[in-house]
């Protein structure tokens, strides 16, 4: 396979999950809406409910990663070597130089975060830094960069407030069913199918829609891979890069279960999931399939 016939494949792939997702949501708020006797504008209520407090997350969830994993931002001098392969790998990729940050952590790891290209920042551990090689850690680094350049921060927030709408349908839900209220319709017989159907969508939806999220956010990861090998024209760079990082058992202090899908490599270590079943909360794919790919281009 081609990097280019893996970056298309991944393109269409996460925007197929993408518009399945959103039908998805419309589907479960139009039941419950129905369920709880209320029509379209309770919908439209609970969507904007959502968006609304999802919207100060979007401008502001950057600082606060950066922030929570005790990132110090740098300057070229304080890091000339990183500074400049940064500097020459968004040049090479058309998007403008992103804010540098350090971690001081031996754990290997790195993040990008950022709601568009113009206000992004990458992020790399000192054990990173000391553990690849040049070419791998422009591998990485290529990889974060296509993150940043592939929007995947502003898709995921959107997948965040859709899975945001869906969980507050849910608890809305609930509330109005043990506590009564909500509209009864006319045909009593038709709102109780949907009173049983929206019960069993309001269990189950909020885990659909976490296994949808992770699923995109696996999609994305794969897509950087595939871009970031284009970029630097080295996969190999990339998946040794892989291999050295996946192989070091500690685990990243300051990481949480809230910022592990940022990094270039599940940053829990120890705590990887592991079956099928498993893997569909995992938020990122195999390492080794990973490696495999980017081998195979």
């Amino acid at each position: 396979m081609t990097i280019y016939n893996q970056i298309s494949a991944n393109i269409w792939k996460s925007w197929l999950i993408m518009g399945l997702f959103i039908v998805f949501a419309t589907t479960v708020g139009f039941v419950i809406a129905k369920a709880i006797g209320y029509g379209s504008p309770f919908m439209i209520f609970v969507l904007f409910l959502s968006f609304f407090t999802t919207v100060g997350s979007y401008f502001f969830s950057d600082k606060l990663v950066l922030a929570t994993s005790g990132a110090k931002k740098i300057k070229k001098k304080d890091n000339p070597e990183l500074f400049r392969i940064v500097e020459n790998l968004s040049i090479g990729d058309g998007v403008p130089m992103p804010d540098v940050y350090i971690i001081n952590d031996q754990s290997p790891n790195a993040f990008a975060t950022g709601r568009d290209p113009k206000h992004a920042a990458v992020a790399v551990t000192t054990g990173i830094l000391e553990r690849l090689n040049k070419s791998e850690l422009e591998g990485v680094l290529a990889h974060e960069l296509s993150h940043v350049k592939n929007y995947d921060t502003r898709l995921m927030m959107i997948v965040a407030i859709l899975v945001g709408f869906i969980a507050i349908l849910a608890n809305l839900f609930f509330q109005n069913l043990f506590w009564g209220g909500g509209r009864r319709d006319d045909d009593d017989r038709n709102q109780g199918l949907f009173l049983i159907i929206g019960i069993a969508l309001a269990i189950i939806s909020p885990i659909v829609a976490t296994i949808i999220q992770l699923a995109i956010s696996r999609k994305r990861e794969f897509l950087a891979d595939a871009s970031g090998a284009l970029l630097t024209r080295y996969p190999e760079g990339l998946a040794s890069a892989l291999e050295k990082i996946s192989s070091d058992p500690r685990p990243l202090q300051t990481a949480t279960n809230a910022t592990a899908h940022l990094f270039i490599v599940n940053p829990l270590k120890g705590k990887d999931l592991q079956g099928v079943v498993a893997g569909l909360f995992s938020t990122h794919p195999p390492i080794k399939e990973r490696i495999k790919i980017l081998r195979s281009m």
